[in-house]
């Protein structure tokens, strides 16, 4: 029996916006709200459900505060995925108080036979949806699966962050074309010359 329900679409959105920031590249998907607009209009999961553009009032104004409401949110989804394999305990404070922050909320649901758990905010904060989304559904991988599942690239020159949902839970980089390249690395250094 499983102990709570984690969506992907919410768990990659949670990826997708810690790997907003490339530390090793020095690069940054959201230093503007036109960034920040563009982010969240490619993760529908990151919207409130009562946000003013389901009411026909055309898109949600975004300001300058809630791209810092957002970017202090991506570097606390950042550290969750960078610690919880090797402090749980950490990751978990983490959550909790972000959690906490955004005033989340769990709601009891039923659809097709099915009943859980899904944490919102009660406030229509940008950010305070997108914690309630993206740390919930980290916490409910947590819980599941393991801290184990999330983790930081194995690539040397990479620092993306991913969250295993395989069956094996063997994962070690964010993308195929990262373990190709240790893959292309480690062959290389076992056939040239000593």
């Amino acid at each position: 029996m499983q102990d709570a329900y984690y969506s992907p679409l919410a768990v990659q959105t949670a990826v997708d916006l810690a790997n907003t920031l490339r530390p090793v590249k020095k690069e940054d998907a959201l230093e503007t709200v036109e960034q920040l607009r563009d982010f969240l209009d490619a993760h529908p999961a990151a919207e409130p459900a009562s946000s003013a553009a389901d009411q026909g009032a055309g898109p949600r104004r975004l300001t300058r505060a809630d791209l810092a409401e957002v970017r202090a949110l991506r570097e606390t989804v950042r550290q969750v995925l960078e610690r919880a394999d090797t402090d749980a305990a950490e990751a978990a404070a983490l959550i909790n108080a972000g959690l906490r922050r955004s005033r989340a909320t769990p709601v009891l649901r039923h659809e097709d036979g099915r009943w859980w758990t899904e944490v919102i905010s009660d406030t229509d904060r940008c950010a305070a949806h997108l914690a309630a989304t993206t740390l919930s559904a980290l916490a409910s991988v947590i819980a599941t699966l393991g801290p184990a599942r999330l983790g930081v690239c194995a690539g040397p020159t990479c620092r993306a962050t991913f969250v295993d949902l395989s069956r094996n839970g063997s994962k070690q980089y964010c993308t195929r074309t990262c373990a190709h390249r240790a893959s292309v690395a480690a062959y290389r250094s076992r056939r040239s010359p000593r």
